[in-house]
């Protein structure tokens, strides 16, 4: 039996050593990619947030956002989105006639995104997206509001859309129901499900009709890539 030569045995050991270094530098270098990605899209609209008010983006997909349009569908007057990502609500709710069509967003890199898809789509200026604090945004004139956030959020949000949005208005809130509060419409299941909420001054919130079955609300229309 051959016996191995020594010198063919050292490369062999430092040829399997580096292509180890190497897939240890492959995840870092992934790691390092991942959290580059949070600190230049995620992280900079957080910073001026507290840590229980913080929430995570996850983008609405298209059967959510034609679930909110259905709910919002015969309805007139001024769209808010709170936090609003990068503007897709915004944009398909301007193009259903829900005008001025606005959308609130802390993180400047959504921001800037969602003008763009504006922009790409002929809409540059018709929508209006802001870098704002939804905490801090007044909804007194609001008839039309859309929310896609997180459960740890939505009570101290209950306060503030009882407390500034007029009579009549309605609040579609996507993935989450607004806790304490009663819909009149729920489209959809698992997590495209969406609630529609009324504004009353005479009696709580989204107590003034039963909910219908999702049956009975309109599909919205397909939409349009920008």
């Amino acid at each position: 039996m051959e016996q191995d030569d020594p010198a063919e045995a050292l490369t062999e050991l430092r040829e399997r050593r580096l292509g180890a270094l190497e897939l240890l530098q492959v995840a870092a270098g992934s790691g390092l990619a991942a959290y580059a990605v949070w600190a230049l899209l995620l992280q900079p609209g957080f910073r001026r947030v507290p840590l229980r008010l913080q929430v995570p983006y996850v983008g609405a997909s298209v059967r959510q956002v034609e679930h909110v349009l259905s709910l919002l569908r015969g309805r007139s007057g001024k769209l808010v989105d709170l936090g609003s990502g990068d503007g897709r609500i915004v944009l398909a709710a301007h193009r259903c006639g829900l005008r001025p069509a606005v959308g609130y967003e802390l993180n400047p890199w959504l921001v800037g995104l969602a003008r763009l898809y504006a922009w790409r789509a002929g809409c540059a200026s018709s929508v209006c997206y802001h870098r704002e604090d939804l905490w801090k945004v007044s909804l007194r004139d609001c008839h039309n509001v859309s929310v896609f956030l997180a459960p740890s959020v939505l009570p101290l949000l209950e306060g503030k859309l009882q407390a500034e949005l007029p009579e009549g208005a309605r609040v579609v809130s996507g993935r989450f129901p607004l806790p304490t509060w009663h819909p009149v419409a729920v489209v959809g299941e698992g997590l495209d499900r969406v609630w529609a909420y009324d504004i009353h001054r005479g009696g709580p919130a989204g107590q003034a009709a039963p909910a219908p079955s999702s049956a009975s609300v309109p599909r919205a229309p397909d939409l349009q890539a920008g």
